[in-house]
C-alpha cells in the first residue's frame, strides 16, 4: 500500500513546491501556437531570469491549431530546458486526459501519457501533475491511485486537480485516506475578476481539503489587462472571448481596475493579477506571455500588494 505524504495544509500551500517567493505562473499554452521559438525561448528567459519559478503547460496544448497534433508547448519547453540547462531552476507543471493519444483518466492512459510527456519535456520529473478533466466513466478510485503511483515512482512530485466538481474532489480525497494514497495539493480552476463562480462551491472544497488554487484565465483572454475596450479590439486568437466581458459590469471593473493601477503606477494586468493572489486559497494566478513585453506586467503582480480597500472596491466593481 502507499503511504501519504501529503497532508491537507493550514493555508495555501503545494506540498514540497515552494512558490512564496515567487507567486506567479508562466502559462504555456502560447508556447507553439502563437509564440514560436525564439519568442517562447525569451520569454522562458526572461521569466526565469526574474525569479519565476513555476510554468504550466499540457500534454493537450496546442492540438486545437491545423497541422499540430498536441504536445507541442511540451516540446518547446523541452527545447529550452535542454539549450539553457536551467530544469532546477524552474518548476514544471503539464496535465492528462485531453491529448488526442491519451485521452480520459483511465490508470493506464495518466501512466502512458506522463511518460510521453516526460519524453517531450526532456526531463527525469514532473513537478505537478494535473488531472486536466474530470473523466466520469473511470471510477475516482483508480484516478487517484494511478496518480499515486506515478508519486511513487519518482515520476511525478505533486499532484493537481483541474476542471472538476467538488463532490469528485472529494470522493478523490475518501479514496486517498480509505487507500493510504498521496493526496493531491493543487486546484486549478477558471477563477478572474469576471469570472468568479469558482468561489462558491469550488473555493470551500480547496478550503477543506488544504488545496493551493492556481487559476487558469486569470486576465480574461487579456480583457482584464486593459487590452479590450470600446472601440478598441486587438488582433488575437482571443479577441472574441474577450470581447463578451465588454459590458456594464465589465466597464464598472475596467475602471476601477484603471483607478488602482494609476494609484500605484503599474499596468492594469498587474492589479487584475494581484487581486487574484488576494483571494483566499489562491497561491499563485496563471498568465501566459506572448513575447517578452507582455511579460513585465505579469511579473510586476509578484510584488503588487493591494490594500484592503482596493481589494473591496475591485470586489464590489464585479459582483
Amino acid at each position: 500500500m502507499t503511504q501519504a505524504t501529503n497532508s491537507p495544509q493550514a493555508g495555501p500551500a503545494l506540498g514540497s513546491l515552494d512558490l512564496a517567493g515567487a507567486p506567479l505562473v508562466l502559462g504555456g499554452n502560447v508556447f507553439g501556437w502563437t509564440a514560436d521559438d525564439p519568442a517562447s525561448f525569451a520569454v522562458l528567459d526572461a521569466f526565469a531570469d526574474a525569479g519565476g519559478r513555476l510554468v504550466d503547460t499540457a500534454d493537450v496544448y496546442s492540438a486545437w491549431v491545423p497541422g499540430n497534433s498536441g504536445g507541442e508547448s511540451e516540446h518547446t519547453i523541452g527545447r529550452w530546458l535542454a539549450r539553457t540547462g536551467r530544469r532546477d531552476d524552474v518548476l514544471i507543471a503539464t496535465k492528462v486526459s485531453q491529448h488526442p493519444d491519451f485521452r480520459g483518466l483511465a490508470a493506464g492512459t495518466v501512466r502512458a501519457a506522463a511518460e510521453a510527456s516526460l519524453e517531450r519535456l526532456g526531463t527525469d520529473r514532473i513537478d505537478l501533475y494535473y488531472a486536466h478533466y474530470d473523466d466520469g466513466a473511470t471510477p475516482v478510485e483508480e484516478v487517484a491511485a494511478a496518480f499515486s503511483a506515478l508519486v511513487d515512482d519518482g515520476l511525478v512530485r505533486e499532484i493537481g486537480i483541474s476542471n472538476s466538481t467538488p463532490e469528485r474532489i472529494d470522493a478523490w480525497f475518501a479514496a486517498a485516506e480509505r487507500d493510504g494514497l498521496h493526496r493531491p495539493v493543487a486546484l486549478q480552476p477558471h477563477y478572474n475578476l469576471v469570472e468568479r463562480g469558482f468561489e462558491q462551491d469550488l473555493r470551500p472544497a480547496a478550503e477543506r481539503h488544504g488545496l493551493g488554487v492556481l487559476p487558469y484565465y486569470a486576465l480574461a483572454s487579456g480583457f482584464l489587462a486593459g487590452t479590450y475596450r470600446d472601440g478598441e479590439s486587438p488582433d488575437s486568437p482571443r479577441a472574441g472571448k474577450a470581447a463578451t466581458y465588454l459590458d456594464d459590469r465589465g466597464r464598472r471593473v475596467l475602471a476601477a481596475l484603471d483607478d488602482v493601477a494609476a494609484a500605484h503606477d503599474v499596468p492594469v494586468a498587474s492589479v487584475s493579477l494581484a487581486w487574484l493572489r488576494a483571494q483566499p486559497t489562491v497561491v499563485a494566478p496563471i498568465a501566459s506571455a506572448r513575447h517578452v513585453g507582455q511579460l513585465d506586467a505579469l511579473l510586476r503582480s509578484m510584488t503588487l500588494e493591494l490594500t484592503a480597500d482596493e481589494v473591496a472596491r475591485l470586489d464590489g466593481a464585479s459582483a
